[in-house]
């Protein structure tokens, strides 16, 4: 006879995979190579974006940061803000769109998305989350000050606040 369990069941081994990550955005599957990004030119070629020239005849599909960008959709949050911010805005805006020309020159799929004003001070989105990541040390590396990162896992998203 059984041991009696309950309302337990032994599942099936398939029923126990479940998906680690889940990133709409994130391509599912290889793509046909070479495919260029019919917005910002990028290339997928062995396996990852770059900026290769792509060769005539590619295969055309938009590439994920391309695809956050028209669906204004932010895997990273950057809130710059304080007193200082006041005084060395120019300056600091400046440092930020370098972080992004450092950062998109090997990773294409890095990108600034917008920088808006904002009560609190300025608001930097990105495509990625490494690229808040790097905005936020980068700012507090420089300026000192007080940086929070919040990251929630399950939507693939970053909220880092930078203060002084």
């Amino acid at each position: 006879m059984k041991p009696d369990r309950g309302s337990f069941r032994m599942l099936r081994r398939e029923q126990l995979l479940q998906e680690l990550v889940h990133d709409s955005y994130k391509t599912k599957g290889k793509l046909p190579e070479p495919t260029r990004c019919p917005q910002c030119g990028a290339t997928y070629h062995h396996g990852r974006w770059s900026w290769e020239a792509a060769p005539a005849g590619a295969h055309e599909q938009l590439c994920p940061a391309c695809h956050r960008i028209r669906d204004r959709y932010p895997a990273g949050y950057v809130t710059l803000q304080g007193p200082y911010l006041k005084q060395h805005r120019d300056e600091i805006t400046h440092m930020v769109r370098n972080s992004e020309g450092k950062e998109k020159t090997g990773h294409p799929l890095e990108r600034i998305m917008a920088i808006e004003d904002t009560d609190a001070g300025i608001l930097v989105t990105t495509t990625g989350t490494h690229m808040a990541r790097d905005i936020a040390e980068r700012v507090h590396e420089a300026y000192k000050g007080e940086v929070e990162f919040h990251y929630n896992k399950e939507d693939q998203l970053l909220r880092a606040t930078w203060t002084r």
